[in-house]
């Protein structure tokens, strides 16, 4: 009997983004590959590097495949980032004041320690404090893809408290991208990107819910932030809020919603093209040219695997051991400290980070993707096999 009715949105979610995310480690996989053998290395760095277009704001130059993947199509990504933090605040796991204690307090100190770990280890080399971001991000796509190789040994609140983790710790990287990481600002085009913005609010106000004005607006905002000296995949996040959403509590899917409609339209064209693009693009390094013990490289897989499963597992514990949360229904200790060993996979936010943290010095960039795939590899090994072992908690014998 075919059962009718709306499919989760959440399982929806869950499903592509596992499977994303196999495509992203893939895509990883290849670029490193790729770098790395005689007969496909300067083929690859002439792929990234070249030149594909007019230069649209005088800072970045002529186009590259890289910069249309890093500040062009990543602005999809964080689109959708902005469209999945709007949609959980109102509509989803993040909608009750209740809910968002336990994943907020767990992503501000897993944010946390992972930057102490690494300011720690790097402080005895002038420059490198800038990137002190770069470990403080988990990867969803990736982390979520562990999770689903191990199919019903992780229960099913397990992902749910690592994707609302993940999501609030998008926001936390979206603010820092924009507080930290921003160049000398262009207030004229600045001043644009704040009218077109009010524009778009306004769309939504008198009730605008056709999808095209809003592609527009994002289309013409992102052009203006570039121009403005803030990173342009911000853009991405401040044009998602702009998009009306209906509440739709047991329709998902329902087509009156806007944001509901464009997020389940935008993610599987994210999951399985731009971000394992945006892997292919940067992953590529040269591993002979750094070693994972160097201040940088160490400093950063340290604040993967160490930082995060202290600052996870510790701000959970807290929150639990003081009646402020319970801890994800059905889940033993074991199985939640694995899940925060997976929220050490920094990935793709982290290598995003890297290269604005770095910009213009690439040696520090390429130490920092050395760093970056060591630390989110053994966070990934070390998290499958916790999860792998780790036994679900003990039913309490009911008295006869």
């Amino acid at each position: 009997m075919v059962r009718n009715g709306p499919r989760s949105a959440l399982r929806d979610f869950l499903e592509s983004e596992a499977s994303g995310g196999i495509v992203l480690i893939a895509a990883a996989l290849l670029a490193l590959i790729v770098a790395n053998l005689p007969a496909t290395h300067a083929l690859y760095e002439h792929f990234i590097h070249a030149q594909t277009g007019p230069a649209l704001s005088p800072k970045l130059g002529p186009m590259t495949v890289h910069l249309w993947v890093n500040d062009g199509l990543m602005a999809l990504f964080f689109f959708l980032v902005g469209l999945e933090i709007k949609r959980e605040l109102l509509d989803g796991q993040l909608s009750r004041p209740a809910d968002r204690v336990l994943p907020v307090v767990a992503a501000g100190a897993g944010m946390a320690v992972p930057a102490i770990v690494y300011l720690a280890l790097t402080s005895s080399v002038d420059g490198l404090a800038r990137g002190w971001a770069i470990p403080a991000a988990t990867d969803i796509a990736f982390a979520i893809g562990v999770l689903a190789l191990l199919g019903s040994r992780a229960p099913a609140s397990l992902k749910l408290f690592l994707t609302t983790v993940a999501i609030v710790d998008d926001m936390g990287a979206v603010a820092i991208i924009a507080a930290v990481y921003t160049a000398s600002l262009n207030l004229v085009a600045l001043g644009g990107g704040a009218l077109v913005l009010a524009g778009m609010m306004g769309l939504n106000r008198i009730g605008v819910r056709s999808l095209w004005p809003y592609w527009l607006g994002f289309a013409l905002l992102w052009y203006l932030v570039l121009l403005s000296g803030v990173h342009a995949t911000i853009a991405g996040v401040l044009a998602a809020l702009t998009v009306p959403i209906k509440p739709t509590p047991g329709a998902p899917d329902a087509e009156d919603s806007p944001l509901h409609r464009l997020e389940h339209g935008l993610h599987p064209w994210v999951a399985y093209a731009i971000v394992p693009l945006f892997g292919f693009v940067n992953a590529g390094v040269t591993l002979g040219g750094a070693s994972l013990l160097d201040p940088l490289p160490l400093g950063i897989a340290a604040g993967l695997f160490i930082g995060k499963q202290l600052g996870v597992l510790g701000a959970v514990w807290a929150v639990v051991r003081l009646g402020i949360a319970s801890r994800p229904t059905g889940a033993s200790w074991r199985q939640i400290y694995g899940v925060c060993l997976l929220c050490g996979i920094g990935f793709t936010m982290s290598l995003f980070i890297s290269g604005l943290a770095f910009a213009g010095q690439p040696q520090f960039v390429d130490e920092a993707k050395v760093g970056i795939l060591g630390g989110s590899l053994l966070s990934a090994l070390a998290g499958w096999l916790v999860l792998r072992v780790a036994q679900p908690p003990r039913a309490p014998i009911s008295a006869k």
